[in-house]
């Protein structure tokens, strides 16, 4: 079958006659379906966003004629080909990420067979739900805005399809559209702030086993100063009181107690995982003035991030034996907790057993031979830990050693090329061979990765921390005191540590060089600042109390009103709102119902017709035409024939032909006379032939 532009129907192979799907309707699908792939654009691979276009065009191209769609043997072979280069892609791993892809296939096969209104129906359903997959990768403001935007495009489409050939239907769908979410938009504000959030009764993570950016749990130099690279951001922080100083926002993450080779890791393994999704809207209420509230970006891992000398307040993040906090499950979603700052150093103090201490002096048996003797000869000329620590310190400051996101490429023994010949490298280098040195001096000494630092966002609201503040220090086990930070970096860049990486790599320009889109790049262009902090404040707010409105936040927010409303109440406010809403758009409906009635008088006499030929037992049939309903009171009520044929012709002149005003008023003026007179026609009886008495039966 060959489908070109214009045609209204077609034939099939079964005989079966099908209204075609038109080409005005169909440009609008399109636009809807690639607009509801560019969330998505970073996860599908280039073979799959190729396909799904080329599929798409030649469902275009044969809608204008100048291809044929292929037939039910080239379909299926398209199929089978596109299917074997998803399952080669995949390579057996089920992920979110694979399975939305191979949704994504099936939607671009489809438009090989979408040809009738019956096709476009289905596939406006398909598209409504590729809108909602969306929101598993992305909930920030602007895509959820790209994704109404979407589901806008497709409800036009369907009103296309409806009345493709009504003058201006374009214009009117939006307005239409416009209306309708002008009508719906109070419900829906007070459905979602009233309607109960009650937790799941099971729920599925969406961890996908694809890399995100951000900080793992094995280290090997260079890996950090890769992700220096990055801007993408880490996790929000808001301050209940006075923000620390910019030294002192070290945000401890996980430490790398193990060497082997040249990579750090972790020595206690990877942590039992418990199925399920992680509590994503921990901490509720007025921040206290030593609380803070993080609102962390997924990271598909169990740890979370904090200062030193804090504890939980949410429920959400437990504290571990390394004075770090973990979550129950990975972090496939963003995440707000709370945290509170304390007095005393509950990370300083864990780890302090005596059987712990040989767990950080492990060492490979061989390997970096002069960073041993350096090691041993600390150990011999100083006997307190303490003393070892500062001459170490001493060394990176005052010895000719450059923090830079250049390093070189170091050889195997790595920690001796660093410490006597290159003297160049990134936060990871120097943590990993201070921590080397100390090791091998008796110390223990463990590697710390996390963030240090943040920017302030929009209006000093809350602290950006970005994927370039990631670094890694060292911690010391120092006799009366516990574990101490001792950070190598702050010795050789100071500025990093009191300003950041932008103020460190100002003289090298090595800040983002390779992000030339990222706004933060260019940090000495004011507007684009301006402009980015203000996105990012939309973002923030619209995580927190709309995309982060859960259980525990409902019940904050409802506990401040009169009353304290409860669950139970929450269901009596949604019903009455519901049932509200419903009563609201009747009267809306009969109001505007009434109105169009007031502004078409003739409109009003056909409708005083209508009521006429009900009382004469005709009741107006659905979809029935005026000639029609004339036709069927003429039989109920000869008497009134003429007259309802007459009245009738005059209701298809006025709405199917071309009058003037003065035509208008004079046919309405007709109109009403022709009622009258059919009024009085129709309440005559009709008379019935009697047959006198005693005459014979016959034809008379």
């Amino acid at each position: 079958m060959i489908i070109r532009g214009g045609n209204r129907g077609s034939v099939s192979d079964s005989g079966e006659t099908t209204e075609l799907v038109s080409g005005r309707a169909l440009i609008w699908l399109i636009a809807s379906f690639a607009l509801l792939l560019v969330p998505q654009w970073d996860r599908l691979p280039i073979w799959l966003v190729a396909s799904c276009a080329g599929l798409a065009g030649w469902r275009w191209l044969a809608q204008s004629g100048r291809l044929r769609l292929p037939g039910k043997w080239l379909r299926s072979g398209i199929m089978l080909a596109l299917v074997a280069v998803y399952i080669a892609t995949v390579q057996g791993r089920f992920t979110v990420e694979t399975a939305s892809s191979f949704f994504v296939l099936a939607v671009g096969l489809k438009w090989l067979e979408t040809r009738s209104v019956r096709d476009f129906y289905v596939l406006f359903f398909i598209l409504v739900y590729l809108a909602t997959v969306n929101f598993l990768f992305h909930q920030e403001i602007h895509w959820s805005v790209i994704n109404l935007v979407g589901v806008a495009l497709l409800l036009v489409g369907l009103q296309v399809v409806n009345a493709p050939d009504i003058p201006g239907a374009m214009k009117s769908g939006w307005r239409r559209l416009g209306m309708m979410l002008l009508k719906t938009l109070p419900i829906v504000v007070l459905l979602f702030v009233f309607f109960p959030r009650m937790a799941p009764l099971w729920s599925v993570p969406l961890v996908s086993g694809e890399a995100r950016t951000g900080i793992s749990d094995t280290m090997t130099p260079g890996d950090i100063s890769s992700l220096a690279q990055s801007s993408e951001r880490a996790f929000r922080v808001t301050f209940g009181g006075q923000i620390p100083p910019y030294r002192d926002r070290y945000w401890r993450g996980l430490i790398l107690d193990r060497l082997d080779g040249e990579t750090w890791q972790q020595g206690s393994g990877r942590q039992f995982r418990r199925p399920g999704r992680v509590s994503v809207d921990g901490g509720v209420g007025k921040l206290s003035p030593d609380q803070y509230d993080v609102l962390m970006e997924p990271t598909d891992q169990t740890w979370a991030f904090a200062l030193e000398n804090s504890k939980a307040v949410s429920d959400n993040v437990k504290p571990n034996d390394q004075g770090l906090f973990r979550f129950d499950r990975p972090a496939d979603s963003a995440v707000r907790y709370r945290m509170a700052l304390t007095d005393d150093n509950p990370a300083g103090q864990a780890g302090a057993a005596p059987e712990e201490v040989q767990r950080y002096l492990q060492l490979p048996r061989s390997g970096n031979p002069r960073a041993r003797a350096l090691a041993e000869d600390l150990a011999a000329e100083y006997s307190n830990p303490q003393a070892i620590v500062q001459h170490l310190l001493d060394r990176f400051r005052e010895q000719e050693y450059f923090y830079t996101l250049r390093p070189p490429a170091m050889p195997d023994d790595g920690i001796d090329a660093l410490l006597f010949d290159e003297k160049r490298g990134f936060c990871a280098h120097y943590a990993g061979a201070a921590t080397f040195v100390l090791r091998a001096a008796g110390i223990p000494a463990r590697v710390v990765v996390g963030y240090q630092g943040g920017d302030s966002g929009a209006d000093d609201e809350y602290l950006i921390i970005r994927q370039y503040d990631a670094h890694a220090w060292v911690e010391v086990w120092l006799p009366g005191q516990g574990w101490v930070r001792m950070d190598p970096t702050a010795a050789i860049a100071p500025q990093r540590i009191e300003s950041g990486l932008r103020d460190a790599m100002a003289e090298e320009g090595s800040f983002l060089e390779n992000e030339w889109a990222s706004p933060q790049r260019y940090g000495d262009m004011a507007v684009l600042q301006w402009a980015s902090l203000k996105l990012d404040l939309m973002n923030y707010h619209w995580q927190r109390w709309v995309v982060g409105y859960q259980g525990q936040s409902q019940m904050d927010l409802m506990s401040r009103l009169p009353g304290g409303i409860g669950l139970r109440e929450l269901g009596y406010i949604t019903a009455g709102i519901i049932g509200a809403g419903l009563l609201l758009a009747g009267l809306v409906t009969a109001w505007q119902y009434r109105r169009v009635e007031i502004r078409d008088p003739i409109g009003r006499t056909v409708t005083r017709w209508h009521r006429l030929c009900d009382r004469a037992g005709v009741p107006v049939r659905h979809g029935e035409t005026p000639s029609q309903l004339a036709g069927r009171l003429a039989r109920a009520r000869p008497a009134a024939a003429g007259t309802a044929n007459a009245f009738a012709r005059m209701v298809n002149k006025h709405y199917y032909g071309s009058e003037s005003e003065t035509e208008k008023r004079g046919d309405l003026a007709r109109m009403k006379r022709l009622l009258i007179t059919m009024k009085r026609q129709a309440d005559r009886k009709p008379q019935v032939n009697r047959r006198p008495s005693g005459a014979p039966e016959g034809n008379h």
